[in-house]
């Protein structure tokens, strides 16, 4: 049996192959489909994600992190919890339904009200699913789930990039996501043979959701939060406007929000098993926070300074305006793995109802920013993200370093190194941009990106930063395993 930290190497390693493979894929997809599709079309889906994302959050209502971190865990307890998913699949799919020709009206777009209703058929395959995802993440097995997500990922792609050669339009887009949604439900079956009992307890139900209930609330709350900017953009400015903004989202989530998806369904279960040893706790933690923050600065900031000739070279001059608004996003982007694992730490030591008063407080401030955009546009929107952000960070850092005494200024401390590297880097790719003769954008992409990945090594070779050195480590005792593994 593996020791626990082997499952969070293993785990971290599978994981981010996992998120960075599937969304690689879904990226390339994407930059295809961009090619092939106008702006516009991706504006009309971007203005449904925000009813759709919702519905997921009711539909899995906290309920798969109140399972993972439960300690003994039943038949009885997935098979209540696998019926609630099943029923509210349903239950959302038809208020969506009956809602799709309200929402088509209320963005004066009537193509959306059958695109709502195909696309949200999704809701019921993936509610269908939850459980067997929950079981592989509690005993973290994310190879298997890599597997999955890989083989979906693929298969969903070349079915949406044939409608959209063949002229299906929005259609296609559509069409990709249901078909990622069936091969991974269908893969989830096959491969995790797990089965409902004939048993709904309403005791386990009631345990359950007094600690999934407030991640409801919260998750709801922050899914508003996420998908408002969509929901505002798609009523206020034209089509292609959210379709340059869903295009630079795009790009700017690839790092940022997969190293999020890797830390929260990692961390989450590791932690969880150190709740009871806060010395333990706390080592690990900041372990975790030096290492993603590391990379998160370095990914980021490199990416807002490559980001002109990154976007004319994947996806041609059409999309140019979106340009800007990667370059702000990327800002925000740093700051969501450091979140991420703020809040992870709330919900590990049980205190969901405070991770639901953050999640209130830190809302509300969205309410101006939403209001700045509509009068002075989306630039000043996103700027406006940047304040959200820093405040988050201090409020989400405050109460979850008051309870592992781990405060928010050892917590800078820490991250200081990695700020220093990547901005040294990060002017320095700037100026030799802006020194370089004007070249194609393919050949400054890989001029820049190079020149990055270089000064980065550099520097980290000579310092020697801890968490430079700990990921060098983890790397080289991975490899050493497989080695002689075979």
């Amino acid at each position: 049996m593996m020791s626990l930290k082997e499952k969070t190497i293993s785990g971290l390693l599978w994981s981010t192959i996992d998120s960075f493979a599937n969304q690689g894929i879904q990226f390339i997809v994407g930059i295809i489909l961009a090619r092939l599709l106008s702006p516009r079309e991706f504006g009309l889906l971007g203005m449904i994600s925000i009813f759709i994302a919702i519905s997921q959050t009711f539909i899995n209502s906290g309920f798969s992190s109140a399972l993972i971190r439960k300690k003994d865990c039943t038949q009885t307890d997935y098979s209540t919890v696998f019926y609630y998913n099943m029923v509210m699949g349903v239950v959302m799919y038809l208020v969506l339904f009956l809602s799709a020709g309200a929402i088509a009206n209320f963005f004066d777009e009537p193509e959306l009200k059958w695109l709502i209703r195909a696309s949200g058929l999704n809701l019921i395959l993936s509610s269908i699913t939850l459980i067997q995802g929950t079981t592989l993440r509690k005993r973290v097995d994310f190879k298997l789930l890599t597997k999955i997500a890989v083989i979906s990922s693929v298969l969903s792609g070349v079915i949406g990039i044939i409608m959209a050669v063949s002229g299906y339009g929005v259609w296609s887009l559509v069409g990709r996501t249901l078909a990622g949604s069936l091969f991974s439900s269908l893969l989830l079956w096959f491969w995790n043979r797990w089965y409902p009992s004939r048993v709904f307890s309403i005791k386990s139900f009631r345990e359950l959701f007094g600690f999934g209930s407030k991640l409801l609330i919260s998750g709801l709350i922050d899914t508003v939060y996420n998908n408002i900017y969509y929901l505002v953009i798609g009523k206020y400015f034209a089509a292609n406007e959210l379709g340059y903004y869903t295009r630079a989202r795009t790009f700017s989530d690839l790092p940022s929000k997969n190293m999020n998806t890797v830390i929260s369904r990692v961390t989450y279960p590791v932690l969880a098993q150190m709740q009871d040893d806060k010395t333990f706790l706390k080592s690990g933690y900041k372990r975790m926070i030096k290492n993603t923050m590391y990379l998160s600065f370095v990914l980021m900031t490199g990416l807002a300074v490559i980001a002109e000739p990154l976007v004319i070279t994947l996806v041609g001059e059409a999309w140019r305006p979106s340009v800007i608004y990667l370059q702000l996003l990327c800002f925000p982007g740093i700051m969501y793995p450091l979140q991420a694992l703020n809040l992870n730490m709330l919900n590990v030591q049980g205190r969901s109802d405070l991770f639901l008063k953050l999640e209130i407080i830190k809302k509300i401030l969205v309410v101006p920013v939403i209001i700045f955009g509509i009068i002075w546009g989306i630039k000043i929107m996103i700027l406006g993200m940047w304040i959200n952000t820093i405040i988050a960070y201090f409020l989400n850092s405050f109460y979850s370093g008051r309870l592992i005494n781990y405060p928010m200024s050892e917590q800078l401390a820490d991250i200081v190194p990695a700020f220093l590297i990547a901005s040294v880097m990060g002017a320095a790719v700037f100026l030799i941009g802006a020194l370089l003769p004007v070249g194609s954008p393919a050949t400054m992409l890989f001029i820049l990106t190079l020149a990055g990945f270089v000064i980065v090594l550099a520097i980290s070779e000579i310092f020697q930063p801890a968490a430079y050195a700990d990921i060098k480590s983890i790397i080289k005792t991975k490899l050493i395993t497989k080695r002689h593994g075979s």
